[in-house]
């Protein structure tokens, strides 16, 4: 199976441009279920649907409607798309 990955570049400039190229990753679903969130290299949780990616990010300082998480060119999905939360 091949990995997911958005076409998008994979490094995007902040949505806000505020600070410069930012890395938001999703990696692929636990085992247990949930996906971790990670910007810049800082984990910031494990997130079990698009509104918690979101809410991570807002933490952060990177507001985005959860409608917009899983087309959003500034997050990389990692292993498969946005649609799968549950266990890998």
């Amino acid at each position: 199976m091949t990995p997911y990955r958005s076409a998008d570049p994979p490094v995007p400039d902040d949505p806000e441009d505020m600070s410069g190229p930012i890395r938001v990753i999703v990696h692929p679903p636990s085992p247990t279920g949930g996906r971790r969130v990670r910007v810049d290299g800082e984990i910031l949780g494990l997130a079990h649907n698009a509104a918690d990616v979101a809410e991570f990010l807002r933490r952060a300082g990177l507001e985005i409607d959860p409608s917009e998480v899983a087309v959003s060119p500034w997050i990389d999905w990692r292993g498969v798309g946005p649609e799968t939360w549950g266990p890998g």
